[in-house]
């Protein structure tokens, strides 16, 4: 039978990592042989591991991480580059009889991971028709060469025969917009967002959503005592490196970065608290989630209260 995923979504500082170890070596001890998939907008650039609370190397060699570190600092990167790929792990594993346990921070990575999320707005009146008119008479492979020539990067990442997607992608040209209306600028990707306005029930796989949330004053020490760790391993000498490699815009959304580059550990502290905050009444108002209140207890003890939400999972 094709396991279920895990997902494990909390505000920063909730203690998630933690927890999917634990939970990976519950799993193990089962018999399967689990994988952590990272749902974070951050976590994706190289060189930026402490400042985004990245798995360690340590936890990496414990847990298998993927889509952590993987993009150049000085890259700009998208939430469709990343849905593209964070589908392609997630059915690989499941394929091969593995369990994706998919960590998130980033509400909108989250649902791209777990989703078909269309995010970008609507064409105008009867650009859709038009085109849906012209795929049936043309077919898919004629619109994807239209593609091709208008725009070869968006082309690149389209198979030639999904007419639905060629479809999509030259309604949002029609319309003027690019191949990503919505941006790559994460900082539009947070919890900001109307909430749970871009999501949906209908996951690509059945899904266990396990929200961990925390007493809010102990939530508010946990964050502190983060910010500080960070800081002690590196973290402004980390985005110091970055910026003189000519971080993206996208890079410098990082939580932190601005904050670390000013010498601010207080406005950090400060804007980690609010990303928290509104990071858990999002979670909270997600159709589906079970929460979990992991306030005093172990991450063993959650993991075995994750675990069991796993073992009835949706159809």
């Amino acid at each position: 039978m094709v396991p279920a995923v895990i997902a494990l979504f909390g505000p920063t500082g909730v203690g998630k990592t933690a927890v999917a170890l634990a939970l990976a070596d519950r799993l193990r001890a089962a018999g399967e042989d689990p994988v952590a998939v990272s749902a974070d907008a951050l976590q994706v650039y190289a060189g930026l591991e402490t400042l985004t609370g990245a798995a360690s190397p340590a936890q990496r060699e414990r847990l298998e991480h993927r889509l952590v570190g993987f993009v150049p600092v000085d890259r700009r990167f998208s939430v469709a580059e990343y849905a593209q790929l964070a589908h392609a792990e997630i059915d690989g594993l499941l394929a091969a009889g593995r369990r994706p346990i998919v960590v998130g921070g980033t509400g909108l990575y989250l649902r791209a991971a777990l989703a078909e999320l269309d995010l970008a707005p609507p064409p105008p009146p009867g650009v859709r028709e038009r085109r849906e008119a012209e795929l049936a008479q043309r077919g898919a492979p004629a619109l994807h060469a239209e593609l091709v020539t208008a725009d070869p990067a968006t082309a690149a990442t389209v198979d030639p025969q999904d007419g639905r997607r060629i479809v999509r992608k030259l309604e949002l040209l029609d319309a003027g917009h690019g191949s990503d209306p919505r941006g790559s600028d994460p900082s539009r990707t947070e919890e900001g967002d109307p909430l749970g306005s871009l999501w949906t029930a209908a996951t690509r796989h059945p899904t266990v959503l396990a929200g961990l949330t925390m007493e809010r004053d102990a939530l508010t020490a946990r964050v502190e005592a983060r910010v500080d760790a960070m800081v002690a391993a590196g973290a402004a000498a980390e985005v110091a490196r970055a910026d003189a490699a000519g971080a993206s815009e996208t890079a410098r959304q990082a939580l932190g970065f601005a904050e670390l580059l000013a010498g601010d550990v207080e406005a950090m502290k400060r804007g980690t608290r609010r990303l928290a905050r509104r990071q858990e009444t999002w979670m909270r108002k997600l159709g589906g989630v079970r929460l979990i209140d992991v306030t005093g207890r172990d991450p063993d003890d959650v993991a075995g209260a994750v675990g069991r939400l796993a073992a009835s999972p949706p159809q």
